[in-house]
């Protein structure tokens, strides 16, 4: 049965485990006071330390670039490990045996294989790459090896990926792999084998050329099989299917090869076949992946944002290479919407010729393909020009619609500082005034259908107000010391927060089941980091766990009292602020119901503030 880790298991993993220890074995740690440590980050390249950790709470975090977690966290982002992989990594650092329970959550999940089934099947895929390479230089191998030659592919090229053929008859790899010891439910499972309708085992692959498909690590989990021949009736490429290794939405092809320099060089190219990764890698852009049989998605970004340390602090590239036909120009589109799940900057590289770079390296050589990545344009810049494409510029009607599906692209920009640049862009290339093009991208960002100019809601405070201190302040009691502040915390709502992304915090607070249940430590920092739905959350999130509280000595439920009061006090003025405004436009005599019910409501809202300016008097 394939299953998960346990939860307790996990959690006891987190407690077993010395976070100052496993860091160690990378980084060098120095006391920086309070009991906590201070190293040079080993995710971005810096002259002073600002990569922080905290071995009280089990957490670590780098102030300069935005990376933190536990020690769980930090060997996937040092070791490129999923989830599962780090866990079992410090269980056995810390001689613990872990269970898996099957996982009958409603949510889909990537199950986990059981202890032993997995390296089961990576053997028996390790025996057919060995089988199958040997059969490409068989007589009956002809005709993948001119396929692969036609397209520049030569010995040395097939043999670094590992290329091979199925051959002729129903199950000449079954009856291998069974003699190697493997039985029929592993060969079924592991989707190298399927039944028959006689109820005996056939091979999957027959009379194709095979590409051997590894994970991370570098072992194979699959494979993707090419058509030859013409009476071959299947699809033009057949993949394995899902297996508990082979998950096509987590699988990038070539990614065991490219994830090394895609963390030196903070880039990564898509492209969008087997070939055309050969192609990029041999011709000197080391950085190439393809998905295996599905669209590129989030999963797969997944994969790739934990290659490029994709941070708030360290923008890498990713760039997708698309034919420039209609069916490229739409996945282009449909990257576009992926683009802002990445913090890094996206870009499209397009073959003038609509060449894939497989073609182009053949027709042109390894140059043309380099620089086809070099020509790269940023991918809100193609599918703009795209959207603009489909109207007619010179009519009045063609202009005003083309803005209006063009707006969107610029409100999901997620740099809002490139926004006036981009509205400014957008207006001129539809000949139009700025004033209606940025209406429309602001009504687009509101999610309002017209472009109707709105009132603005009340101002949000900057990062270093007086209230935006003091809702921080808040928030880290709650991190810290759930057990001290969490029952007053959670008596405060999120809408006394004014601070964008200090209203997310607070509301991944309450869906982590809030701070007053909590204890405290790495896995309630941890569950709260993961309820954050956006990544400039989840960085504040690690870097409230170890920023200092701004006391001396340790918080007492006075000090928690008098944060609370001063925070909801901030809310408080600004709402009576408004009332005054309101007031002030409304006429008595016509509204007499409005003036009244307004006004009461101020006084209500200035009793309410003097109570909590009394409250607050102590001092931070």
């Amino acid at each position: 049965m394939s299953g998960r880790i346990r939860d307790e298991d996990i959690a006891l993993v987190r407690e077993r485990t010395s976070i100052a220890e496993v860091i160690s074995d990378t980084v060098t740690l120095k006391s920086a006071g309070a009991g906590n440590l201070k190293g040079l980050c080993p995710f971005h390249d810096e002259k002073s330390p600002s990569f922080n950790v905290s071995p009280g709470r089990n957490v670590w975090y780098c102030f300069g670039c935005g990376a933190g977690g536990d020690a769980i966290k930090f060997l996937m982002d040092a070791e490129h490990l999923s989830f599962v992989e780090a866990v079992e990594r410090l269980a056995a650092r810390a001689g613990l045996q872990l269970s898996y329970v099957a996982d009958d959550r409603s949510a889909p999940r990537a199950s986990r294989p059981q202890q032993g089934q997995r390296q089961r099947l990576v053997a028996a895929h390790a025996a057919a790459v060995e089988f199958y390479t040997a059969q490409l230089t068989t007589a009956g191998a002809r005709t993948a090896r001119e396929f692969l030659a036609e397209r520049g592919f030569d010995r040395a090229a097939a043999e670094r990926y590992g290329c091979g053929f199925a051959p002729e008859g129903w199950d000449p790899l079954t009856r291998h792999l069974r003699q190697l010891g493997f039985s029929h439910d592993e060969l079924v499972t592991a989707g190298l084998s399927r039944p028959a309708r006689s109820g005996s085992l056939i091979d999957r692959f027959r009379r194709r050329l095979l590409w051997p498909i590894r994970d991370l690590t570098g072992d194979v989990i699959g494979f993707g099989a090419r058509k030859l021949f013409a009476d071959d009736d299947g699809p033009k490429y057949l993949n394995t299917p899902e297996t508990p290794i082979y998950k096509k939405s987590h699988v990038l092809y070539g990614i065991d090869q490219a994830k090394r320099e895609i963390a030196k060089q903070g880039r990564v190219v898509v492209v969008e076949g087997y070939t055309d990764v050969m192609a990029c890698h041999l011709a000197g852009v080391p950085t190439a992946v393809a998905t295996c049989g599905t669209a590129f998605g989030g999963d797969h970004i997944g994969v790739l944002r934990r290659l490029l340390l994709d941070t708030d602090a360290v923008a890498g590239e990713i760039i997708f290479t698309f034919d420039g036909d209609a069916a490229g120009q739409k996945a282009a589109l449909r990257a576009f919407e992926d683009d802002q799940r990445f913090v890094g900057r996206t870009f499209i590289a397009v073959s003038p010729d609509s060449m894939d770079p497989c073609e182009l390296r053949l027709a042109k050589g390894d140059l043309a393909v380099r620089d086809l990545v070099a020509r790269r344009e940023p991918l809100v810049d193609f599918a703009l020009r795209h959207v603009i494409s489909r109207y007619d510029l010179d009519t009045v009607d063609g202009r005003v619609e083309a803005m209006r599906r063009a707006a969107p692209l610029v409100a999901k920009l997620k740099d809002q500082e490139k926004r006036p640049e981009y509205v400014r862009k957008l207006a001129g290339d539809l000949g139009m005034e700025i004033e209606p093009v940025q209406r429309a991208v602001l009504a687009a960002a509101s999610g309002r259908p017209d472009d109707r100019p709105t009132r603005p809601s009340r101002g949000e405070p900057s990062v270093d107000s007086p209230q935006s201190m003091v809702e921080r302040e808040a928030l880290k009691l709650a991190l810290q010391e759930p057990v001290l502040a969490g029952p007053m915390f959670d008596a405060v709502e999120a809408n006394d927060y004014r601070h964008p992304v200090h209203v997310v915090v607070r509301a991944a607070i309450a869906e982590a089941g809030g701070a007053a249940a909590a204890t405290g430590g790495a896995v309630w920092i941890e569950s709260v980091r993961d309820a954050c739905p956006d990544l400039a959350a989840q960085a504040l999130v690690g870097e409230l766990a170890v920023e200092p509280l701004r006391i001396d000595g340790e918080p007492d439920p006075r000090y928690v009292s008098i944060t609370m009061a001063r925070l909801q006090w901030g809310s408080v003025t600004a709402r009576i602020r408004e009332l005054k405004s309101r007031i002030q436009r409304i006429n008595p005599v016509n509204n007499k119901d409005e003036y009244f019910a307004t006004f009461g409501e101020l006084l209500s809202l200035e009793q309410h503030a003097r109570a909590l300016r009394e409250q607050a008097a102590g001092g931070l």
